[in-house]
């Protein structure tokens, strides 16, 4: 059984269709890219899927449950979190206490007064320990502001990863950093991944990555699915060579 699955899925912004009944799975445990040109409808199928958007028409099913009309909290306490591409971090806040307030508000701990508060060691405990696997426990005590972007990137997912998700949403978590960082970062993220087996769905456009990484790729066009396989499999499909590689199949 699919770990999520959406059935005819829809979203119309007046005459553009972004997600237009789109069926698309995430398997458990397994690490998938979702790939398209600018508009393909990525995006507002993550927003649909995470409850930022409410569909036109259609069901998304978590864990054989519907939670089609859940609310964005409602499905982060079913298990499902994201990072965004423009990275959502409290730049006046430590890296640790970017960790700890997503424990703290998870764990419905955010009423607790400051001293309680500092004194939950456990909380504490758990963001060192999220830092740490995300290569970022040297930076703790730095402001999130103070990072280079590439550690800005992780501390994000780091944030995200401490929601305890089942399902992680990852929006372009290489963009905007050089070229050198991008490995770096996958490897970190896709190693946090496998070793605690979440599931992670990740939009990208560097097809280096998409292709080093993944398990299996999406891609859709005119929010629609254009193509779903193996990278063996997408790299030789005729129609994603032509709408979303420009080359031309033969």
């Amino acid at each position: 059984m699919s770990l999520l699955e959406t059935r005819e899925l829809v979203k119309y912004f007046g005459d553009t269709h972004a997600v237009d009944h789109v069926d698309f799975t995430v398997g458990e445990a397994e690490v998938l890219a979702l790939i398209g040109s600018n508009g393909a409808g990525k995006t507002t199928l993550v927003n649909l899927i995470s409850g930022l958007f409410a569909p036109d028409s259609g069901r998304i099913i978590f864990q054989g449950q519907d939670v089609t009309h859940q609310t964005v909290h409602g499905r982060i306490k079913a298990g499902i979190a994201r990072s965004f591409q423009l990275v959502n971090l409290f730049d006046q806040l430590t890296a640790i206490d970017n960790v700890a307030l997503t424990v703290f508000s998870r764990d419905d701990k955010t009423r607790k007064p400051l001293t309680l508060a500092a004194a939950d060691t456990a909380v504490w405990q758990e963001a060192a320990e999220t830092l740490q696997l995300f290569g970022l426990e040297a930076k703790a005590r730095m402001l999130a502001g103070g990072l280079s972007q590439g550690e800005r990137k992780l501390l994000d997912v780091a944030v995200a990863f401490a929601l305890r998700p089942k399902l992680l949403f990852l929006d372009e978590p290489t963009s905007g950093v050089s070229t050198r960082e991008k490995a770096p970062i996958m490897d970190t993220i896709t190693s946090v991944v496998r070793g605690t087996r979440i599931s992670a769905a990740i939009i990208e456009h560097d097809m280096d990555v998409v292709f080093s990484y993944s398990d299996r790729i999406v891609a859709m066009h005119q929010g629609a699915i254009l193509a779903d396989g193996t990278p063996d499999e997408i790299r030789r499909n005729p129609a994603v060579l032509t709408n979303l590689l420009g080359v031309e199949a033969r």
